[in-house]
């Protein structure tokens, strides 16, 4: 790792959440979670559920925390906390009754589902913490970079990224699927990964992945909840509000980092390259859902008619985007965008392209990526 990494602001500002209401903050490993907690959580008291001392008093007695709090601790951070579900009950009676407020950090909503995250239900509202985005890198970011290491910040400034991606991809084999017991058949799931990273941004045929992964259907779909429940996949449901054309109903599937899925795949993203078009819509997938959760709370969502034709994100019923990596767009490449525009549903029809200035045809916007991510960023799509 290099030594100078800079300082990066996160849009995430732990203290204006923790005002008024406790918190879960998920994301998944290395997204800077703990870091973000020192950096901006200062003399507040904090369980490291890493720590195996910590974690060995806590899971013994969860009064633990109750014993220790002083008059002026106002904010307690757990962290880490699917490693010991059984402390929301803890939580939940500090919350009633002493007005405590918590940050409660995890890299998995699995675990705190079984172990009863509604307990907290209502007391507690959820926040997402993403890999590194246009916005907070700012002078930093470098599209190329971006999508050769992805956006896990350790990486993106890493001196080795490879060697660094591969070191993650394992540790979260280790540490993520073994160490919250999913499967017993890791070499199974390590296949299946695999498999699953070569669906990435696709319609997945889980039977083709069963065949492929040698494992049952049934055991792709667990698997699948699995990736999604550690924060490592995302679900991306169809639009289904076009009339003219029949739409698809099935879900597309992004992993949270570009960087990771080059890992998993094997291979390097460059430019030119038809793998290189599919990791630029992975990386827009990851700002567009980063300023979803951050900012807009608005849906994302694809659409496909049963003939073919695909626009590759709908934000909320407002906004369509085609994403091309390509500096010559012909009309072929804004094909599906006019066909889902004649529907007359939507405000606006986008290609984020690698072209560089803005033009109009028609009613489509065809938009540099550094313009369209300024625009996003401002609020122009909402």
């Amino acid at each position: 790792m290099i030594e100078n990494i800079p300082y990066i602001k996160r849009l995430v500002d732990l203290n204006v959440l923790l005002d008024k209401k406790s918190h879960f903050l998920l994301g998944p490993r290395q997204t800077g979670k703990t870091f973000l907690i020192h950096r901006t959580l200062k003399n507040v008291r904090v369980y490291d559920l890493l720590d195996s001392e910590i974690y060995l008093a806590l899971s013994r007695n969860p009064g633990r925390i109750s014993e220790e709090l002083q008059p002026q601790d106002r904010i307690v951070v757990v962290d880490e906390i699917q490693r010991l579900p059984e402390l929301l009950n803890e939580v939940h009676r500090l919350i009633e009754t002493k007005g405590v407020r918590f940050l409660l950090t995890g890299s998995s909503a699995r675990k705190l589902r079984r172990g009863g995250i509604n307990l907290l239900g209502g007391r507690a509202r959820t926040k997402y913490l993403h890999p590194l985005t246009y916005k907070e890198l700012n002078e930093h970011f470098d599209l190329f970079l971006a999508i050769e290491r992805g956006l896990i910040p350790s990486i993106y400034f890493s001196d080795d990224p490879r060697a660094d991606l591969q070191a993650y991809a394992g540790a979260y084999l280790q540490q993520e699927i073994l160490a919250e017991g999913a499967t017993r058949n890791i070499p199974a799931f390590s296949r299946f990964l695999r498999v699953a990273a070569f669906c990435n941004a696709t319609i997945v045929n889980f039977t083709n992945v069963a065949n492929d992964a040698q494992v049952a259907r049934t055991t792709v779909y667990e698997y699948f909840e699995i990736l999604k429940d550690t924060l490592i996949l995302y679900e991306l449901p169809a639009w289904r509000k076009s009339k003219k054309r029949k739409p698809l109903a099935s879900s597309k599937y992004y992993f949270f980092d570009v960087g990771a899925v080059a890992v998993l795949q094997e291979r390097e993203f460059r430019a030119g390259t038809p793998e290189f078009g599919e990791a630029f819509e992975t990386y827009l997938m990851h700002e567009l859902k980063s300023y979803s959760d951050y900012i807009s709370g608005e849906q994302l969502s694809y659409w496909r008619s049963t003939s073919g034709f695909e626009v590759d994100f709908i934000i909320g019923d407002h906004t369509a985007l085609e994403v091309k990596a390509k500096k010559n767009l012909s009309p072929k490449d804004i094909k599906s965008l006019r066909m889902l525009a004649e529907e007359g549903k939507l405000k606006r029809y986008i290609c984020v392209s690698m072209e560089p200035r803005r033009r109009k045809i028609g009613n489509i916007d065809i938009l540099p990526y550094k313009e369209f991510l300024e625009l996003l960023w401002n609020g122009a799509y909402t």
